[in-house]
């Protein structure tokens, strides 16, 4: 059974995942002239969470019931080859591998997860920092939590999505889905919020006001997350942000930045 502090540790953004070396795209929509004051950072913010949040968060979920699921019959549809279509490679191979059937369940679910969050990503630079967090979060989740099923997650080049990653942890913490969720929707908006009183000068005290008045919509998005968490990979929210996705592939080719992304 978790306790508060475990929830708290993991929302923290001193969390040694190097969270606080990333601005969610601030820095170049500030550069953009598209935040340019508390309110529009405010208006930042909400979009961040209504699109990366939502689709993070729930992925995180996903990630979470699998990780909690102990065989093939109680992982239920999300983490099984829909009818006419077969399962990813990796999650074959992780059938055929002579693992436990929870651990080949669980392989073929992250599989599936993190070919579905790829698809979700449209930008490059995005997929590859998701990959670059999730390596960055995953040493730290090896150290605390060494009996984590951290081995089934997907090798694929890069490493595996950070809310998958992110989804393990929690599970090892012995967090809830839906507390899964919450610290994935509410670190979409921290890092980016800290990001501004950096970049724009803000007032912090003003900034964490802002935070506050978003608290419901964070909690709202969380609960939303964990409900989708239950469909299969293929239906789990896709909201999209193009121009964020735009801001981040001209970010990538900068070769002076205060963030890495």
């Amino acid at each position: 059974m978790a306790t508060p502090s475990l929830l708290l540790l993991l929302a923290d953004g001193r969390f040694p995942a190097g969270a606080h070396a990333h601005s969610g795209g601030l820095e170049a929509a500030v550069a953009a002239g598209r935040v340019t004051d508390l309110a529009s950072l405010e208006a930042f913010l909400a979009g961040r969470l209504a699109t990366a949040g939502l689709v993070g968060a729930a992925f995180a979920a996903a990630a979470h019931r699998a990780a909690v699921a102990e065989t093939v019959g109680t992982t239920g549809p999300a983490n099984q080859a829909l009818p006419g279509r077969r399962l990813d490679a990796p999650a074959e191979a992780a059938a055929r591998s002579g693992a436990p059937a929870g651990s080949a369940a669980r392989s073929a679910a992250l599989a599936r997860l993190d070919a579905e969050l790829d698809a979700r990503t449209a930008a490059p630079a995005l997929r590859a920092v998701s990959r670059r967090q999730g390596r960055a979060l995953l040493r730290a989740g090896r150290t605390i939590w060494p009996d984590a099923p951290f081995v089934d997650l997907p090798a694929t080049p890069g490493g595996a999505h950070q809310p998958l990653v992110l989804g393990l942890l929690c599970a090892a913490a012995g967090l809830s889905r839906v507390e899964t969720a919450t610290i994935a929707a509410y670190g979409t908006l921290t890092g980016a919020a800290s990001a501004g009183v950096r970049l724009l000068g803000l007032d912090p005290y003003q900034v964490q006001a802002l935070l506050v008045g978003l608290a419901d919509a964070c909690d709202g998005t969380a609960a939303d997350a964990a409900r989708a968490a239950d469909d299969p990979p293929e239906r789990l929210p896709a909201a999209a942000a193009p121009l964020a996705d735009i801001h981040a592939e001209i970010h990538a080719t900068w070769e002076v930045r205060l963030f890495a992304s």
